[in-house]
């Protein structure tokens, strides 16, 4: 994507019109435009220079972001930020002061003098055409000041699309020359000696009325400016953190250079309480490093060598030494920069509805003001009424507020993302991630650990945990499988603690599909030593039949027993399984009581990983599923609702892009992290629910936004024009009142979108159910079809362990049970009883009805009618019947 920096537009309608023109240049395959930062995203072949002239064409100005810094900063992060620079609020704020010196001196010649007589001097004092042309100056002085509005509202009606300025200026300059017509009328007047005439054009001038509305629309602009610069707070504290020199190692000697001159393998050292400088791997020292400004995470880290160090993250207690990997543009800070600015750029679906409205917004309220005009004519009111009621609905309509109601909510959730390691890489994403239905987890590395562990120690009669543990440390030290890894892994960590030693082998051989076997040295026959399957060891030595059961019951539990043997005996079994990570059960739980629908995708065979799913807390297990089959159950899963895929492997990527969201754990490959959507820097699954919970948030945030911008206008409109006056005795709005009201609108909604800076990622008390759930025996159903795992007492959403009713269960049913209550009122009621008896064991689900009074349980097990009763009276309802 291209990104440019485009100036000179002022609302919503501006940037329909640059999309608009932009859109139609050759090669331009999609086009995005961000009224809140003032950038253009395009996509396409077409060249930079055609690009440029569609937009100068269109009236406005447009420039290659960074080309200007290009020359003078070889660090493009430095461009970025200063792209970001409020260059607007500088000037809106010298405008404003300038402006209101002058307005507070007509305010006092107008309607201090006129409706509260304060004093004039003598030679002013029933003068009245002389207070009048002081009046004027002051006013064309005060417009002067504001030429802005006017200047680029003549330009976009020129170029054929009037915009927001081009309705103040109207307002501001039919004001004014309302005015200097009643001024000449009262030479007039005062020439044929009329006193009386005079003294009523006085009332009849609205000279205040034209400085006024560039003020206060200056003020509104000012609001809109220094709430819009908060918005992008999370991206340009981003670019702050990102370290400006960096200390290297160069022909023995440490010097210090500019971060733009570190090349890939420089070698680079860190001082306590210094920033890491770019992305690298430690080879000498160790120390704690603070990643909070990347991830979130506030408890430092401890590294050692041959761990990785990201750019901007805090070094806190040793002295390094680290070799450069990534650096500049493809440090882990300058991607993460790169996403939320990306975000930024591009536009989410929801705001489709907002620009449709603000592309015809102006053109239909101008003729809507003149008709307005028209008609207080046509029904005999005197002109200068029927003006201020066309007027006021100039200046009270405010497109921008409609333009910025997304993009300013996108803003600030992309960064509220980020700073919790959340990393939505589009507007859309964020908007989507809010509507998941279905969360389908990758099994390895995602809900487990990723690196097999072991998991239970179990020696024969005679022989000590220390004896079995070297013994199988000396076979699986010369073995590549990763079972082998995780016993020398446990053997090194646990060798100080229980005084382990190494114990020679010789003759090592591996018995493919079988295990290994060696020789002790110096040993005869019986130095003989066999490692692997309970199979394969049974063949060599007796096995008791408690120890194959307690294989058995291991191999349920997803682990696999490795037996181990010597010298014509059993020597002992060590258990080792991918075991699920520790916040896995917890963030499964999360999401469920999102009302989301988890399913755990693996290769494992049906057994393992049902265990594998009861540990995570997982109902619905597709086993036997081979990588190139992820992407086809997906697809399926998407025809139940919108799914999101979570992933980390290579493997996953087809998957990732296939599913309505694609989420990559961060510390997962290149790959699946370049086919995701969304990527969790801190490779926590706590942060699934997290992204759903904060686009959740945003969404609600961009609808409040819409609402207020749609209502603001429906209802000031008609006042501004008058529709109210007769319903409503006195309703009506003066133009000052109206540029007053739409200073203020924007505004308003820029605070809005700040409130979502006070949101709680990973709060979940307020979490609640989302909109159409995916039935159950659907979604039971499909698994079992696209795995070919058809038996009842496999179905996915069911362990072997769970309390079934048996005469059910044979027969495929569901059961269902229908609860007569008394009390629910509203769908306030019906969400309180749902959440409650959802709450229960055994229920499935539960459908709950206010208007019929019934309450229909879908149930997984056998659940009793009395704590169905209990859950529901326990929230002051009253259960009349079950059946």
């Amino acid at each position: 994507m291209d990104k440019y920096n485009i100036t000179g537009m002022s609302c919503a309608a501006c940037q329909a019109h640059v999309e608009k023109a932009v859109s139609k240049v050759p090669g331009v395959e999609s086009v995005s435009v961000s009224l809140l930062t003032n950038s253009m995203g395009v996509e396409g072949s077409a060249s930079s220079e055609a690009i440029i002239k569609a937009v100068e064409d269109a009236g406005y100005g447009a420039a290659i972001q960074g080309a200007e810094e290009s020359q003078s900063s070889t660090n493009s992060l430095e461009a970025q930020e200063k792209a970001l620079e409020d260059k607007e609020s500088p000037v809106l704020k010298r405008r404003l002061v300038t402006s209101v010196v002058f307005l507070l001196v007509l305010m006092y010649f107008s309607m201090g003098h006129t409706m509260f007589h304060l004093p004039l001097p003598k030679f002013l004092d029933g003068n009245h055409i002389g207070v009048t042309v002081i009046q004027m100056v002051l006013a064309a002085i005060v417009m002067f000041i504001n030429k802005k509005f006017f200047v680029s509202g003549w330009k976009s009606v020129r170029s054929g699309a009037p915009s927001m300025d081009t309705l103040v200026a109207m307002g501001s300059m039919t004001s004014f020359l309302w005015s200097f017509y009643i001024l000449m009328q009262m030479t007039r007047s005062v020439t044929d000696g009329d006193t009386k005439a005079v003294m009523a054009g006085m009332h009849n001038l609205y000279f205040e009325s034209a400085a006024m509305i560039v003020t206060l629309i200056t003020v509104g602009k000012l609001l809109e400016a220094l709430s819009k610069g908060r918005t992008t707070d999370a991206l340009k504290s981003l670019m702050k953190l990102a370290p400006k020199t960096a200390v290297i190692e160069r022909d023995g000697a440490e010097i210090l250079v500019q971060i733009a001159e570190v090349k890939t393998g420089d070698v680079f050292v860190v001082r306590p309480g210094e920033s890491i400088p770019v992305d690298g791997v430690i080879i000498e020292g160790g120390t704690a490093i603070d990643e909070s400004a990347l991830t979130g995470e506030s408890v430092p880290g401890d590294k050692a060598v041959g761990d990785e160090v990201s750019a901007a993250t805090i070094n806190r207690t040793g002295f390094i030494r680290a070799k450069a990997t990534r650096v500049g543009e493809d440090t882990t800070l300058s991607q993460l920069i790169k996403m939320v600015s990306d975000a930024a750029a591009t536009k989410a679906p929801i705001a489709k509805i907002a620009d449709r409205v603000s592309g015809v917004f102006v053109p239909v309220v101008i003729i809507i003001a003149v008709i307005v005009t028209l008609i207080w004519i046509f029904v005999g009111q005197p002109f200068g009424y029927a003006l201020a009621r066309g007027i006021a609905v100039l200046v009270v309509s405010c497109p921008c507020a409609l333009g910025l109601a997304t993009p300013v909510a996108i803003m600030v959730g992309s960064g509220l993302g980020a700073k919790n390691g959340i990393l939505f890489k589009t507007a859309s994403s964020l908007e989507e991630t809010g509507r998941i239905q279905i969360v389908a987890l990758d099994k390895t590395g995602t809900i487990t650990k990723g690196e097999p562990t072991v998991t239970d120690i179990k020696p024969a009669e005679g022989v000590t945990a220390v004896q079995l543990l070297n013994i199988a440390n000396a076979l699986e030290a010369r073995s590549e499988h990763p079972f082998a890894l995780a016993i020398t892994r446990y053997f090194e960590e646990k060798r100080e603690e229980l005084k382990l030693a190494d114990v020679e082998i010789e003759a090592f051989e591996a018995i493919s599909g079988k295990g290994i076997q060696a020789k002790l040295v110096g040993a005869e026959s019986k130095g003989d030593l066999y490692a692997g399957s309970v199979k394969y060891i049974s063949e060599l030595v007796e096995v008791a039949d408690d120890i194959k059961t307690e294989a058995d019951s291991l191999a349920a539990q997803g682990k696999t027993p490795l037996l181990f043997a010597g010298g014509g005996k059993l020597i002992g079994m060590i258990a080792v399984a991918d075991t699920v990570k520790d916040d896995s059960r917890s963030a499964i739980a999360e999401m469920k009581r999102q009302g989301l629908k988890v399913v755990m995708i693996t290769g494992d065979n049906e057994r393992t990983a049902r265990a594998i799913g009861d540990q995570a807390g997982i109902e619905y297990v597709a086993s036997g599923v081979l990588p190139d089959g992820k992407e086809n159950l997906i697809k399926e899963l998407g025809k139940l609702g919108k799914v999101a895929m979570v992933g980390d492997g290579i493997n996953d990527a087809p998957a990732l892009t296939r599913a309505d969201v694609g989420i990559a754990i961060g510390a997962g490959a290149d790959v699946a992290v370049d086919a995701a959507d969304v990527v969790l820097m801190n490779s926590r699954l706590s942060d699934v629910s997290g992204a759903i919970r904060l686009s959740r948030a945003t969404l609600r945030n961009i609808h409040e936004n819409l609402f207020w911008a749609f209502f603001y206008n429906i209802l000031l409109i008609p006042l501004a024009a008058g529709a109210y006056v007769h319903f409503m005795k006195g309703w009506s709005m003066n133009p000052m009142w109206g540029a007053a009201a739409m200073s203020l609108s924007s505004f308003c909604v820029c605070m809005n979108a700040l409130r979502l800076n006070l949101f709680k990622v990973h709060n979940a008390n307020r979490d609640r159910h989302g909109k159409g759930e995916v039935s159950e025996t659907k979604l039971n159903s499909l698994i079992k079809k696209v795995t070919g795992n058809d038996e009842s007492s496999d179905e996915p959403g069911q362990s072997e362990t769970n309390n079934l009713h048996e005469d059910n269960l044979k027969e495929g049913k569901v059961m269902t049970k229908t609860m007569k209550i008394e009390g629910m009122m509203c769908g306030h009621c019906e969400a309180t009883v749902k959440k409650a008896l959802e709450a229960i064991d055994g229920v499935n689900s539960a459908e709950v009805s206010h208007e019929a009074g019934t309450a229909v349980v879908e149930l997984s097990g056998e659940v009793q009618d009395g704590v169905l009763q209990k859950a529901v009276e326990d929230k002051d309802y009253k259960v009349l019947s079950i059946a």
